[in-house]
């Protein structure tokens, strides 16, 4: 298999087990703590809203519901993992992926906290990193937390996909 083939099926694979770490972690705090996780159809409907010209809202969870909306942001969300390994590997090497290492992981999981606190929540009308929800400080630790499982993830389904495709 050729580097650019290899980078694109790794970056699928270890993409999408971490997207799937983050998952996890956000069903174990809704079951034990029963803090609710980020409604994916949110950004179906935001991402529903772009041929309509429409990119930010006041709240998009007024915002009109788009047909497929949940659907579009599962999709949205594991893709958006997949490019965020893609990146990782872009900066540090295929070889990352084949011998895989912890730092290079957290650093990117936590450096994706980036694209919620400026892009996403302001969006969606909760301001530039959560500064118009009820509790700022809050929410803001839950995305690092978040986006920290994310950094894990990225290591372990890289661990994963070394074992299972070694070199």
């Amino acid at each position: 298999m050729n580097d650019q083939l290899e980078l694109v099926v790794r970056a699928a694979a270890i993409g999408a087990g971490a997207t799937a770490v983050m998952d996890l972690w956000g069903l174990f705090l809704k079951r034990a703590f029963a803090i609710p996780p980020l409604d994916y159809a949110w950004i179906g409907r935001w991402i529903g809203h772009f041929p309509r010209g429409r990119f930010a809202h006041a709240n998009i969870a007024q915002a009109p519901r788009i047909p497929g909306e949940t659907p579009i942001g599962w999709v949205a969300h594991y893709a958006i993992g997949i490019v965020f390994a893609a990146l990782l590997m872009a900066v540090w090497g295929i070889d990352w992926a084949r011998y895989p290492t912890f730092l290079p992981a957290l650093l990117v999981g936590m450096s994706t906290v980036v694209a919620p606190f400026f892009v996403m929540q302001p969006a969606f009308g909760a301001g530039i990193a959560a500064s118009k929800t009820p509790k700022p400080h809050t929410a803001r630790l839950r995305g690092l937390m978040t986006h920290l499982s994310f950094g894990v993830g990225l290591y372990v389904a890289a661990l994963l996909s070394a074992l299972l495709f070694p070199v």
